[in-house]
């Protein structure tokens, strides 16, 4: 049996908490630690059966007992906190981002260097049945040669103007997922990045230095193209859909909604509307990720996402950020550089 601590008991922790409490039966979480730990959240962590709640981090980090840890605080904590779980002879599983930082994530890496330890990257996306679905038969040769990859990776609202200050960004924030969807479905790294954007939604977000439309595109390394368009408000709700088209065909997939129903009457043809955000669309996969997550620790095999699938997108963030700003083409390598 795993005993897990997690960092982090915020709206993503308690995604975890739940999903280890009823979904992983290989793993136990001894202790849950936030700063902002109040009695409610306290009490809602007993109940799932924590062990042990606390606001310092470090009782999780200097303890032996517990041989991995979660990391789901906030984004500046992600690689200091990283490194000293490492440090500590501890498995990670990472939140994404890393960091915004490339030489804090390379501290990560470095760190790691010569441990025989386990760290997975969050990017839960590839663990829902649609996109595997679609990453399966791409890889499988059923479209033959991917030529066109498109993602369409729309917000039901945008965020708060707090949350944009610090969230480093659209592109390093919500468009992330994206760019590594864009590798999972290719197979392979982007070479480049161009981005038109705009401020459309919310003159707070563009006040805030960061924009809420986009459409970017990329130059991946087997030649295909991949497109992706992003917005931060979406009326009818969380829309994520994706399409491969390749040399001997194409494959897509749509929006999951409550139920497949439609209406065919005198007033029109209609159906559900999508599942409003990623809570509801995502929940199945997060407690996949973590379950794949615990399985290469029991069977002491690679992870699913390692620390550079949660750097190349990072890379292609900020790729994305400069091209935006400067109105060109830049490429994955000058900002490796």
């Amino acid at each position: 049996m795993i005993k897990v601590g997690i960092i982090g008991a915020g709206r993503i922790g308690r995604v975890h908490i739940t999903s280890i409490t009823t979904r992983v039966p290989d793993a136990v979480i001894k202790t849950v630690a936030d700063p902002f730990l109040n009695d409610e959240t306290a009490a809602w962590a007993k109940s799932m059966g924590v062990e042990h709640t606390t606001k310092d981090y470090r009782e999780i980090i200097n303890d032996p007992e517990i041989s991995a840890v979660l990391i789901c605080s906030s984004t500046d904590t992600h690689s200091p906190i990283s490194v000293e779980a490492i440090k500590a002879g501890k498995h990670v599983f990472c939140e994404k981002p890393i960091d915004h930082d490339i030489a804090k994530i390379k501290e990560v890496i470095d760190a790691l260097k010569g441990t025989n330890l386990k760290y997975q990257v969050g990017f839960n996306r590839r663990f829902d049945h649609n996109f595997e679905s679609l990453q399966q038969a791409v890889a499988a040769g059923k479209v033959g040669k991917p030529e066109i990859i498109k993602i369409t990776s729309r917000d039901p609202e945008p965020p708060s103007i707090d949350y944009v200050k610090v969230s480093g960004g659209m592109f390093l924030d919500m468009t992330i997922h994206d760019f590594d969807m864009v590798r999972y479905l290719a197979g392979c790294d982007a070479t480049e990045v161009y981005v038109q954007s705009a401020n459309l939604v919310d003159p707070a977000i563009g006040e805030a230095g960061d924009v809420d439309t986009a459409v970017i595109t990329l130059q991946m390394e087997n030649g295909a193209i991949a497109v992706i368009d992003n917005c931060r408000r979406a009326s009818y709700g969380y829309d994520q859909r994706a399409e491969v088209f390749g040399s001997d065909g194409m494959a897509a997939i749509s929006n999951d909604s409550q139920s497949s129903t439609v209406i065919s009457n005198a007033e029109g043809v209609t159906g559900e509307k999508p599942m409003f955000f990623f809570l509801e669309r995502y929940m199945d996969a997060y407690g996949k990720e973590v379950a794949a997550f615990i399985d290469a620790i029991v069977n002491d095999k690679e992870t699913p996402l390692n620390v550079y699938d949660g750097l190349k997108p990072v890379l292609m963030g900020l790729a994305a950020k400069k091209s935006s700003e400067e109105h060109r083409p830049v490429k994955i390598s000058e900002i490796m550089e």
